[in-house]
Parts: C-alpha cells; structure tokens; sequence
C-alpha cells in the first residue's frame, strides 16, 4: 500500500495536469516528488526554498489572483513557524486556499522536536472559518484532497499522516460515520487512530464514530450517538485524537451542553518526549496504543470485557 503523501504526490500531479487553476507551493519538502509535474508546469509549481512564511505568503497571493493553491510542507513549518502568514494572508485577506501538512505529531521522531506538531489542530481552531481533514488512509486522503481542491475559494487543511489504517472507510461529507453501535459510551476515533481503538474496545459496549473531518465538528451525529447510549441519565464520550489531547473536548461539551455528560480527551500529552524512538514507541508512550487505551477507556466509562 502506498502513503499518503505518496498519494498526495500522485493526486496533486493529476489535477495540475487537468485543473489549470490548481497551483502547488513547496518549500524543499516534497519537491523531489514533483520533478516531473514542475517541468509540465513551471507557472503553477514553485518552489520558493526553505522559506515557510513566504511559502503561505506566495499561496495567499496566488489564491487573490483566481488561483487555487496547494501550499505543502511538514506541519511544524507549515502552521506553526507560517501561522501569522496563515492568519493575515489567508484569513485576514479571505482568501481560500488548502494547506496539506505531513509529519504530524511525531511521524519523524528522529528528527527530533523540530518536525513534532501535535497543536496543530488547535492553533488552527483560534483562527475562523478553516476546514480540517484528518484522513486515516491513502485513499481517505485522496479523497478529502480532491474534495479540498475543487471548494472554490474555502480554506482547508489536510493532515497527512504516516500512521494508516489497514482498510479505508467511507469519507462521509464531515458527518461522523458510525462504525459499531453500544450502550455503555461513546468513542469517536480520528482519522489513523481508528485501527487501534477498535482492537481496544473489542467485546466492551460501546458506540464508536470514525471522523476523518474534524472540523466543522459533528456535533448533530455526536449528539445522536449519545442519546442511543445515556438516554435521560447522560453520556459518556471519549475522544481519541492523534494530536494534542483535548483538543475538540471543548466542542464534544458544546454539542452536549443541555445533556448530562462527561467526556475523556485522549491524545498527545503536553510532556516532551526527549528520548525520540519510533512512531509506535510514541504511541504507547502517549498511551494511544491499543493496550493504554484498552484501559483508558474501560476505566473511563466503568466497562470491561465479558469473561
């Protein structure tokens, strides 16, 4: 199976060739990938160096002439190091555009901090009007990126990751698909964590949603989930995201603010990790591991597997 940014490399080069408003704009990261598509297109490709606030500039600027821009680099660089760029160029400006990150949270832990960005979801949440696509699959990814390309002038983010899922599921237009029904809570797994919070929820009654878009947040389909499993006495509803912890727990409140509820936000700690070892060992250490979660979960909503 590929990636997806292997996918992205392939899907991106396809619409240049057939979308001649579709512009991408690197900055080194990527731009091996891209050889060819920026020989066909030398106009609509750019590569503008090791520049990140002028990688989002350029991409503004691009969206205000007509254009739409694919603005790609690592998600450290792109929203954090650029954010101002991505609130004044984008945001201020209103100009649309789809930023696609890779490197998630730790995707590269021996490059060390530098490549971690688990708060780029909720920096981009201080800003309006964004469109976030969590894809846990190549094909998902594809998917949202074709969707995020051809949103006219909308501003959308896509969080490639190298942590996948074994099989792809519907990309449900931002509604939350409902994978497994229960009683005893709810789980909502997003984007590449959905393979592992299945394997911990096995045999425990519980509701699990699957949200490849994180926002806008579902909060109707979250809603309705959780009135299939408290009922008149409330909901119980764990998130479990692949960035920092928390992040949408605000949200889950929100969408269940006249209903008693509790929710668990679980997802990247705040503690640095300075020992980099591998994706998986960062999983586990952040307790995202099917394990940890097992535990988390089960102590959470007070559930255990049938003996």
């Amino acid at each position: 199976m590929d990636t997806m940014r292997e996918r992205f490399t392939a899907t991106v080069t396809e619409l240049l060739d057939t979308d001649p408003r579709t512009a991408l704009v690197l900055a080194d990261i990527g731009a091996d990938g891209f050889a060819a598509a920026r020989r066909a297109h030398p106009d609509r490709v750019i590569n503008v160096g090791i520049r990140e606030q002028l990688l989002v500039g350029l991409g503004g600027g691009l969206a205000l002439t007509g254009m739409r821009p694919v603005v790609h680099t690592f998600a450290s660089f792109l929203v954090e190091r650029a954010f101002e760029q991505i609130k004044l160029d984008f945001g201020h400006q209103g100009a649309g555009g789809v930023l696609v990150s890779a490197g998630g949270s730790y995707d590269r832990p021996p490059d060390g901090r530098t490549h971690m960005a688990p708060g780029d979801v909720a920096l981009l949440d201080t800003l309006d009007g964004w469109t976030q696509h969590v894809p846990g699959h190549p094909d998902e990814a594809e998917a949202l990126l074709r969707r995020a390309v051809a949103a006219d002038d909308e501003r959308v983010y896509v969080r490639l990751s190298a942590q996948s899922n074994a099989e792809p599921r519907p990309v449900a237009d931002g509604r939350f698909l409902r994978l497994r029904e229960g009683r005893g809570g709810v789980v909502v797994a997003v984007g590449p964590v959905l393979d592992d919070v299945l394997e911990a929820v096995t045999g425990l009654d519980v509701t699990v949603l699957y949200a490849t878009t994180v926002r806008p947040f579902d909060a109707p389909g979250l809603r309705a989930a959780a009135a299939g499993t408290g009922g008149a006495a409330g909901a119980d509803v764990v998130l479990v995201e692949p960035y920092a912890a928390g992040t949408s727990t605000a949200l889950a409140n929100d969408a269940l603010v006249d209903v008693p509820h509790r929710v668990l936000g679980l997802g990247v700690g705040r503690r640095e990790l300075r020992r980099y070892g591998t994706l998986q060992e960062h999983l586990a250490a952040h307790g995202l591991d099917p394990r940890a979660l097992r535990e988390r979960v089960g102590a959470f909503l007070h559930l255990d597997a049938p003996s």
